[in-house]
C-alpha cells in the first residue's frame, strides 16, 4: 500500500475502508435491547466522520450514524439512523440514508414481543425508497454479563420504489438472531444475522468487535454482508459487503 493511501485513510477512522456496493438494507438491528438486563434507563452512541482530499486527486467521504435505546421495566424503545456519502472526482459513488425504530415488550424473562420499521434511500443500490415493517415473537436464550443471545421471527411487509422506475408492495417472513460475548472487560464480540423472505430472499450478516478506549469512546471493527437473490435491475450484483473501522462516542 502506498504511503499516500495510508495517510489518506488515517484521518477517517469513522469512514468505510472497503466497500463493494450493490445493495443495502436496514433489517438487521444488533443493539442489545433487553430491558431486564439494562443497567441504566438510556444507552446510545453517535459517530461521524468526514474526509476530503484535493490536488492531484479529488475525493471526499462523509459518514454519520446514531443508535439510541430507552429502557423501562418491561419495554425498550430504539431509534437509529445512518448517512453515507462518497465522491471521487466529479463522480458520486455512494449516497445512502437510513432510519428506523423498534419496540420490545418482555412478556416474561425468556419471551418477548417486538415491532420494528425501517426506511432506506440508496439510489446507487437501486432504491429510491425501501420501507420495511415487521412484528412478532422473540426468545431470549441467554442474558447475562458474559453473553447475550436472542432469536426472533414474525410476518412483515415491504414497499419498494426502484431507482430505475416501478414499485412493489409484498408481504414477507422475517427471522433474526443476535449474539454478544464479552471477551474482556473492554472488548465485546457481536454477531447478527437476519432474513427477509417471500418470492425473493434478503440475507443480512454483521460481525463486529467493540473495544472500549475509555468511558466515553470505543473503537468498533465491523464486517457486513447483504445478499439479495433478486436485486434491482439498476444494481444487479447480488452481494454487498462493507468493512468499517469506527470511533464511537458512547452517550
Amino acid at each position: 500500500m502506498h504511503v499516500s493511501r495510508v495517510l489518506y485513510a488515517l484521518p477517517v477512522c469513522l469512514s468505510i475502508l472497503t466497500a463493494t456496493h450493490a445493495f443495502a438494507d436496514t433489517t438487521l438491528f444488533t443493539a442489545l435491547d433487553d430491558p431486564s438486563s439494562a443497567k441504566k434507563p438510556f444507552e446510545g452512541n453517535a459517530q461521524a466522520g468526514y474526509n476530503a482530499q484535493s490536488g492531484n486527486s479529488s475525493n471526499s467521504a462523509l459518514m454519520a450514524s446514531t443508535t439510541m435505546t430507552w429502557f423501562h421495566p418491561e419495554t425498550a424503545y430504539s431509534l437509529w439512523g445512518t448517512a453515507n456519502n462518497t465522491k471521487s472526482g466529479d463522480t458520486r459513488s455512494s449516497e445512502k440514508y437510513q432510519a428506523g425504530g423498534r419496540s420490545r415488550y418482555n412478556v416474561n424473562p425468556d419471551n418477548y414481543l417486538f415491532g420494528q420499521a425501517n426506511w432506506l434511500n440508496d439510489r446507487y443500490g437501486g432504491y429510491d425508497s425501501r420501507t420495511t415493517a415487521t412484528a412478532g415473537y422473540g426468545r431470549q436464550i441467554w442474558s447475562d454479563p458474559e453473553q447475550d443471545l436472542r432469536v426472533e421471527f414474525g410476518p412483515g411487509v415491504r414497499h419498494d420504489e426502484y431507482y430505475g422506475g416501478g414499485r412493489s408492495t409484498r408481504g414477507l417472513a422475517y427471522g433474526a438472531a443476535n449474539y454478544a460475548y464479552q471477551l474482556t472487560k473492554n472488548a465485546q464480540f457481536t454477531q447478527g444475522v437476519s432474513a427477509l423472505a417471500n418470492d425473493q430472499t434478503t440475507l443480512n450478516s454483521e460481525t463486529a468487535l467493540n473495544v472500549g478506549i475509555n468511558d466515553a469512546f470505543s473503537l468498533r471493527l465491523s464486517y457486513n454482508v447483504v445478499y439479495n437473490t433478486e436485486p434491482p435491475a439498476s444494481a444487479p450484483k447480488k452481494t454487498d459487503t462493507t468493512t468499517a473501522v469506527t470511533l464511537r462516542y458512547n452517550m
